[in-house]
Parts: C-alpha cells; structure tokens; sequence
C-alpha cells in the first residue's frame, strides 16, 4: 500500500468522523431515537464539538488519545444504538448542515478539570 493511498483513506475516514458527529448532534433532539442513544449521542457530540479538550492536545500523545481512542469509540458505541433506517437519514442530514460548536462540550470539560482539581487538592491537603 503506498502512500497516497494511506492519506486518501485517512482523509475519507476523517470526513466520515465529521459527518458522524454532526449525525450524533442531531440524534440527541431526534425523537425517532431511543433516549439511551440520545444520552450517548448527546455526550459524545457534546465533548467532539468543545473546543476544548479533556486531555490537552499540547501533552505528548495523551493529548491526541482522545482525539484518536476515545471519540471514535463513542462515535461506534452511540452507532450501535440508533437504528439504521434512522442513522442514515442523520447521516444525510449532517451532510447538508454546517459542524455546530457544543458549549455544553465546554461546560462539560471545564466541570471535569474543576473535579480533578478538587480531587488533587483533597489528596494534597489529606496527606
């Protein structure tokens, strides 16, 4: 396999990434989808559309796990639960619209540091 070959897939798997998060933006105020699919969709698209990170891309490779790992896992996992017939209507949908911004991804992310710091300086101050 060469190269080009190697970025051209990488580049129709990313655009596919994209148009599956802005599906998953979609799903959580479908009603046609199933409210356990909403809550999963909700979150995932909710932290891949917050411009900010839970793991900061400026650390070395923990940064991009995220990025790499984890979303495209909620991204299958909130898949699997909408029914097909649904999620490709989604699909087509998400296609025609512009990628929304999360600002509940942000309250979402900025709630988790604020836990992490409050869980470290109980630890800290604990010892």
């Amino acid at each position: 396999m060469d190269r080009s070959s190697v970025i051209h897939r990488l580049k129709i798997w990313a655009r596919g990434v994209k148009r599956d998060i802005t599906a998953l933006w979609l799903a959580a105020r479908d009603p046609r989808v199933p409210l356990a699919a909403k809550l999963v969709a909700g979150f995932i698209a909710a932290y891949a559309l917050s411009p900010v990170d839970l793991i900061p891309d400026f650390i070395p490779i923990l940064g991009y796990l995220d990025d790499l790992i984890i979303v495209p896992i909620g991204i299958a996992l909130a898949v699997r639960l909408i029914p097909p017939p649904i999620m490709d209507d989604l699909r087509i949908r998400a296609e025609a619209i512009s990628r929304p911004r999360s600002a509940a991804g942000i309250g979402v992310v900025v709630v988790a540091w604020l836990g992490l710091a409050l869980l470290t300086y109980h630890l800290l101050v604990r010892t």
